[in-house]
């Protein structure tokens, strides 16, 4: 594969210099992008790339220097949260200028407005490419591959240490706020208010049983339906992510600090007596992330691509599952395991 440049949106905060640092090690020119102009030469300084690095600063209310970042690479990773807030001009400027584009959407209905909005773009869209929702719609694939008449798909999400950056944060206030909840329930979507419940959920082990909080709003419930025909999706999150005393407080630690996560998800499926789960583990979710948005972009700016080129596509519609999570899990981004 030639060395073709990647644009990074929101390339200062902490996911964007994860993912530019990547794109670097894997050979990779990029081209930084964001607000703060500043902090983007600062950030490209710090690089050390010299020519490799180019700067475009791009606000989100000037589509003309957003069409100049996205005309300058073929694919566009947008790192940026809230997306509900800057995932639509970004999205906009990459269709103009004929871009792919990827993001790290946590927000259900940020992902649902994208599918609804864009379909017939001419360049190819996948959003929620990272650690919350692309990676249980892609182990939900994995685990209901083969399988027929598929009454229910459990997302479970376990994560422990994780330390909120700005944005995350500025998203999850968002998200706790929000009153329409998009599920997906007796073989239909739903909107509408819904109380948060828990619940048991039991993980591979040696995680075993844990007190979950449900419904975990990510794009899972919009996406595992577009290629799982089943009657259900379930999305959970560990009850003890958000009473760790770490998690809202730490927007100013340092990458070391940030990256002392663990997790485990685990995407459990039910068809006709059959329990199947695909399940990874690992440490950092902010790398497993970055890695796998970083490899979808390399993936669609090769000519190897072998998915839709066009329209928006959940990352397993957009890649195979299979082969996809096993590249991640040989970068390190985790363990895979399916039982």
């Amino acid at each position: 594969m030639s060395a073709v440049p990647i644009a990074v949106y929101g390339a200062t905060g902490h996911t964007g210099r994860v993912v530019a640092t990547e794109l670097l090690a894997r050979g990779h020119p990029v081209v930084l992008g964001g607000r703060d102009a500043a902090g983007l030469i600062e950030f490209a300084t710090d690089l050390g790339e010299g020519d490799r690095v180019t700067v475009r600063p791009a606000a989100l209310d000037d589509p003309e220097a957003l069409r100049a970042l996205a005309a300058s690479a073929p694919v566009l990773i947008h790192c940026a949260g809230p997306y509900a807030l800057t995932g639509p001009p970004v999205v906009a400027a990459a269709i103009d200028v004929g871009t792919h584009y990827i993001d790290h959407a946590v927000e259900v209905h940020h992902v649902q407005d994208l599918f609804g909005s864009y379909a017939g773009a001419g360049v190819q869209i996948v959003p929620g490419m990272s650690f919350y929702g692309g990676l249980g719609d892609l182990l939900a694939a994995l685990a209901a591959d083969g399988l027929e008449n598929v009454e229910k798909v459990t997302v479970g999400y376990a994560v422990s240490g994780w330390r909120m950056t700005t944005g995350a944060r500025r998203t999850a206030d968002l998200l706790i706020n929000e009153v329409e909840r998009i599920t997906f329930t007796e073989g239909a979507q739903r909107v509408g208010p819904l109380p948060m419940y828990t619940t048991t959920y039991v993980f591979p082990a040696p995680l075993g049983p844990r007190m979950m909080i449900g419904p975990f709003p990510t794009g899972d419930a919009v996406t595992i339906p577009r290629h799982v025909p089943t009657a259900e999706v379930e999305v959970l999150l560990t009850a003890t992510t958000f009473t760790e005393p770490q998690v809202f407080t730490s927007e100013h630690v340092d990458d070391t600090e940030r990256a002392a996560t663990a997790f485990t998800v685990a995407a459990e499926v039910v068809a006709g007596g059959v329990h199947r789960t695909a399940h990874v583990t690992g440490h950092d979710i902010w790398w497993a992330g970055a890695v796998a948005s970083v490899e979808a972009a390399l993936d669609l700016a090769s000519d190897h691509h072998r998915g839709p080129k066009t329209g928006v596509h959940s990352p397993a519609e957009a890649f195979p599952a299979g082969p996809f999570l096993r590249r991640l899990e040989e970068l390190g981004a985790f363990v895979l395991a399916v039982s």
